[in-house]
């Protein structure tokens, strides 16, 4: 790979000429500055990544902490979206990533002491557990944070507006007849809590009645115990017309259930989902479900991460949020 040096003698000019081009200083000829350009360009030459950092004081390095407790990594269909949309605008940015896991050649360490001994210049957190010690002491540190999907004083959130999203799942059952409609919830979180203040103020609002036992909780992604509760519903004495499930993937558990029982969707029972991932639009029927703009939500928490370590002063701590879209699908039927 050619050096600085080696430019300088192809463009017969010092080193320290190379270098003011190629930092883009202004005390230099316009021209010259221009040959050196070309030059560095032609001869394939990159910047030295350490140099770099002795020079802006930054690694270009974003931490990315993911730590997905179903051990489904990178196919979580929703988080590797919201991955691939942060990875884009890091890029062109200028910016790595880096998985910030808190394991370095099998020695244990905190988030913070990786994010350290990473250099990484700030860390977005995606999928975490956000009440941790480990998450509160990375909050608390001086390193730039931006959290999905969670909200902590003083720190950026990028956040899907599920209060939103809720809200037109709830509205658009009720349009097709449905007053019986259940929920089965996420586990505690703020996405959680969120949907599900968003679900009875909604029903408030449209002048329906949820029966306490109409309401039940599984955890995300958990297709087993999203069809054990599909079937506490369909048992009780007055069964609803319509579940709402946390997410797709626990819904196809329900699709399972209610299949097993010679039930038919939507014929006899209706079902909506959460998340709008691809399997759930090509399923039959097609999956009611709010499909969330994951690539704007990674590209916006980059672009706030970015700019909150570039330009400190100047980057604004709140929390974000981005609309998602309705796909009507066709698993709820019109009861009118």
């Amino acid at each position: 790979m050619a050096s600085m040096r080696d430019i300088a003698e192809k463009c017969n000019v010092s080193i320290a000429t190379v270098s003011k081009a190629l930092n883009n200083y202004s005390d230099i000829g316009v021209e010259t500055k221009n040959l050196i350009l070309q030059t560095a360009s032609e001869m394939g030459y990159l910047p030295n990544s350490s140099a770099r950092t002795l020079k802006t004081k930054r690694s270009y390095n974003l931490g990315v902490l993911f730590v997905d407790e179903a051990l489904s990594g990178l196919t979580h269909d929703y988080f590797n979206h919201v991955l691939e949309g942060f990875r884009k605008k890091a890029q062109e940015k200028g910016y790595d990533i880096t998985f910030t896991i808190g394991k370095n050649s099998g020695r244990s360490m905190n988030y913070v002491e990786h994010c350290r001994y990473r250099g990484v210049d700030g860390v977005v957190a995606a999928c975490v557990d956000f009440y941790s010690a480990e998450i509160q002491e990375l909050v608390r540190s001086e390193i730039p944070l931006v959290t999905i999907d969670h909200v902590f004083d003083g720190r950026i959130a990028v956040m899907s507006n599920n209060a939103l999203g809720m809200e037109r799942l709830v509205e658009y059952v009720y349009e097709k007849g449905h007053r019986k409609i259940a929920y089965i919830h996420g586990e505690d979180s703020t996405v959680t809590r969120t949907r599900v203040s968003s679900f009875y103020r909604t029903a408030h609002s449209l002048g329906l009645r949820i029966p306490e036992e109409y309401i039940r909780t599984a955890p995300y992604r958990d297709a087993d115990r999203a069809a054990d509760e599909t079937g506490y519903l369909l048992d009780l004495h007055d069964p609803p017309t319509c579940i709402l499930f946390p997410d797709d993937y626990s819904a196809f558990g329900g699709f399972n259930e209610i299949r097993e029982r010679g039930l038919r969707i939507p014929d006899d029972i209706s079902i909506v989902g959460y998340d709008g991932i691809m399997a759930a639009r090509i399923l039959e029927p097609k999956l009611t479900t709010m499909c969330q703009d994951t690539e704007a939500i990674g590209r916006i928490a980059a672009e706030k991460l970015i700019e909150l370590i570039e330009f400190p002063r100047l980057a604004v701590i709140d929390r974000f949020t981005v609309d998602g879209v309705l796909f009507k699908g066709t698993s709820v039927r019109d009861i009118h």
